[in-house]
């Protein structure tokens, strides 16, 4: 795996995610240009060949096509945060939490949902490649976006 460019990718969503006043075109922008070097990355560790080869990819598009709707509300959440750190009360710290909680399940649920359907189309390994792939992807994000943003309270001392 090209570790530079998933770090270069990261460090580039870090700073989308942290400036949180993003516009609809520079996410999109974004996600493009993540989404074009990620499958690069996905097509160098995925290992699907012959006839199922055009149907792993054409799930794997739809499978980005949602991930991406999940992102954009991801952006909305972080920009939520941000805009109420200040003044975070009870209310709004149980309402953000849920939130997140609701937005993790998401994204894990199409991650199975096409693990399912990849399995399906182009056999056992492809999927757990992609499924591997993916959960690597989700949970570096994560951590980028965790390493970037205050917890409660953290400016509070």
């Amino acid at each position: 795996m090209k570790k530079s460019v998933i770090v270069t990718l990261l460090s580039a969503f870090a700073f989308v995610t942290v400036s949180a006043q993003t516009n609809k075109e520079e996410v999109e922008l974004f996600q493009s240009i993540f989404g074009m070097e990620k499958k690069a990355i996905v097509a160098e560790f995925v290992q699907v060949e012959g006839e199922s080869e055009e149907a792993f990819w054409s799930l794997y598009d739809q499978y980005e096509t949602e991930r991406k709707e999940l992102g954009i509300q991801r952006l909305a959440l972080l920009n939520e945060y941000a805009t109420n750190y200040e003044q975070m009360g009870t209310e709004k710290m149980d309402e953000l939490v849920a939130k997140m909680i609701k937005l993790k399940s998401s994204t894990d649920k199409i991650m199975n949902k096409y693990y399912k359907k990849m399995r399906s189309a182009a056999g056992s390994k492809p999927a757990a490649q992609f499924f591997q792939i993916e959960n690597y992807f989700s949970s570096a994000i994560r951590l980028t976006i965790y390493e970037n943003i205050p917890f409660i309270g953290e400016l509070d001392r």
